[in-house]
C-alpha cells in the first residue's frame, strides 16, 4: 500500500503547537538519552556541512535516528555571515520527519520556530541545571530571532528582576524592545550589559569575541549559542578559561565550535551528563553553557508538532 502524502507543516502552525511547558521535559530526556551513549535510544552524527562560499555560508545537515522511540529525522539548515544592514535571513531551516520502517516522509516543516525554540529551551536547561539560585539580573547579547526566544522563555522560566539587551545598532535593539512582552533596558555596550549580570546570553552572529572575561562577575552563567564555527568566536579565552565549559554534545563542541577550539579547554561535561548524575553542576563557579544544537533537539521537537497537528485535525 502506497504511503499516504507528507503533511506541511507551516511556521505559524508550529508557533502554535509548540509550547516550552511540553517541550522542556522532552529535551531533558533527550539530552539524558543522548549522553548515555546507547544505539538503541540515540544515533547521532556530527553534523555535516557544505560550504555555500559564494553567498558567504553553509549548509548543514542534521540527521537523527531514536530507535526506541521510532523517531527518525533530518534538519536541512542553511546559516550565514551576512553584512551587517543585510535583509537577507541569517539562518533559513526544514525539518523533515520520516517513517523509520517504511522510510517515506511523513511530514516537512518550517524549521526556524522549531530551531529557535528549542535552541532556547536548551539553553534554559541549562541555566535551570548550572546558575546560581537567586539570580535577578538577565543580559542578552544580540537581538535577533534567537534573541528573543531566549527572552521569552528565560523570563517564563526564570524570575528576574532586571533584563538588559545590547546589540550591535540601535535599532536593532529598540526593535528587540518593541517585539518582546516585558521590560527590557538597552545597553550602549556588551560590557555595560554585562556588567554584575547573573545570566548572560549571547546569540549574535559575530565571529569575532563580544564578551571578555574581564567583565563577567565571578559565578555568573554564560550561555553561548553564537559562533557556530572552527573560526568564530564570541566569548574571549580569559573567559573560557576562567569556566567550567559545558556543552550539548562534546564532539559536536570539539568539532564545531571556535569558542573551544581556539581557546583549547576541555568540556567538563554534556548537560545530558549532568542530568544522568554522572558529572557535578558547578553553581558555585562561572560557567559556560557552549550550544552547538543537535539533531535529537530536532527530532523530539518536530514528534511533538507532528502527534500535535494530528490531534488537532483528528488525522
Amino acid at each position: 500500500m502506497a504511503a499516504p502524502p507528507p503533511v506541511i507543516i507551516w511556521g505559524h502552525e508550529v508557533l502554535r503547537l509548540l509550547h516550552y511547558r511540553d517541550l522542556i521535559p522532552r529535551l531533558e530526556d533527550a539530552l539524558a538519552k543522548f549522553s548515555r551513549r546507547d544505539s538503541a535510544e540515540v544515533v547521532q552524527p556530527v553534523r555535516t556541512t557544505v560550504a555555500l562560499q559564494k553567498h558567504r555560508g553553509f549548509l548543514g545537515m542534521m540527521p537523527c535516528y531514536m530507535e526506541n522511540d521510532g523517531v527518525l529525522c533530518t534538519k536541512l539548515v542553511c546559516f550565514y555571515n551576512r553584512e551587517e544592514g543585510s535583509t537577507l535571513p541569517p539562518v533559513q531551516a526544514t525539518v523533515v520527519l520520516l517513517d523509520p520502517e517504511y522510510g517515506n516522509v511523513k511530514a516537512v516543516m518550517e524549521g526556524e520556530v522549531i530551531t529557535c525554540m528549542r535552541t532556547a529551551a536548551v539553553s534554559a536547561i541549562s541555566a535551570k541545571l548550572l546558575m546560581r539560585p537567586g539570580t535577578e539580573v538577565l543580559a542578552i547579547l544580540g537581538s535577533g530571532q534567537q534573541a528573543r526566544s531566549h527572552y521569552t522563555v528565560f523570563t517564563e522560566i526564570f524570575s528576574f528582576k532586571e533584563v538588559r539587551v545590547w546589540s550591535r545598532t540601535r535599532e536593532g535593539a529598540e526593535r528587540f524592545c518593541r517585539s518582546v512582552a516585558g521590560p527590557v533596558i538597552v545597553c550602549g555596550s556588551a560590557e555595560e550589559a554585562v556588567r554584575g549580570a547573573d545570566a548572560i546570553v549571547t546569540v549574535t552572529g559575530s565571529t569575532e569575541p563580544v564578551l571578555c572575561g574581564h567583565w563577567v562577575k565571578p559565578g555568573a552563567h554564560v550561555a553561548a549559542v553564537g559562533a557556530c564555527r572552527p573560526d568564530w568566536r564570541e566569548l574571549d579565552d580569559a573567559l573560557m578559561k576562567e569556566a567550567v565549559v559545558y556543552a550539548d554534545s562534546r564532539e559536536g563542541a570539539t568539532a564545531e565550535s571556535g569558542d573551544v577550539i581556539l581557546s583549547g579547554v576541555e568540556v567538563f561535561a554534556e548537560l545530558g551528563d549532568v542530568l544522568n548524575g554522572t558529572k557535578a553542576a558547578h553553581r558555585e563557579k562561572t560557567t559556560v553553557f557552549k550550544s552547538l544544537g543537535m539533531g535529537v533537539e530536532d527530532a523530539v521537537s518536530a514528534k511533538l508538532v507532528f502527534d500535535k497537528h494530528k490531534n488537532s485535525h483528528n488525522l
